[in-house]
């Protein structure tokens, strides 16, 4: 039985690199947001006076934020990420998020956990601070993707198949 989804493979040439220069650029790139947007709620969080353990778990949740957002920006590396198709993704994407988000709270919030990982509770005002970073991270990475394949040559373009299941 013939299915109506269309599964898209990038192909790459046998002899090409699995590291390309755009790869290494993105990575790179990507790993400098991280690393300011994490260090920076942590010195935020001490330069206001809380303690080590608040400054740690605002860290903790900034990690887990990036990683969200960034998991919906390498769903579509070629193209756009801000269509109604893109954000309904795989339910493996929301399945995920689904999980990953009340554990986060869980880690957070809930005093059992917070005894065994070590962790504070971050005020909402804080709370909201990290997602805004986040979605500053999501609209920053999402701009330079567009400007890059905007920029490349269409030869840069991988070659894409339509696999029909």
């Amino acid at each position: 039985m013939r299915s109506a989804v269309a599964w898209h493979l990038i192909v790459r040439m046998r002899r090409s690199s699995l590291l390309t220069g755009a790869l290494i650029w993105q990575v790179a790139f990507v790993a400098v947001l991280f690393v300011a947007a994490i260090f920076g709620i942590f010195s935020y969080a001490i330069d206001k006076g809380n303690d080590l353990v608040l400054a740690q778990t605002m860290a903790m949740n900034m990690v887990v934020v990036l990683e969200i957002f960034y998991l919906f920006f390498i769903r579509n590396v070629f193209g756009t990420s801000l269509t109604w198709a893109a954000i309904r993704g795989t339910n493996a994407v929301w399945i995920c998020v689904a999980i990953v988000v009340p554990a986060q709270f869980v880690v957070t919030y809930l005093p059992l956990a917070q005894g065994i990982f070590g962790t504070a509770s971050v005020s909402l005002t804080d709370g909201l601070l990290i997602v805004g970073i986040g979605a500053v991270f999501f609209a920053i990475i999402e701009v330079e993707k567009q400007i890059r394949l905007s920029l490349s040559a269409p030869d840069d373009q991988p070659l894409i198949s339509d696999v029909k299941g």
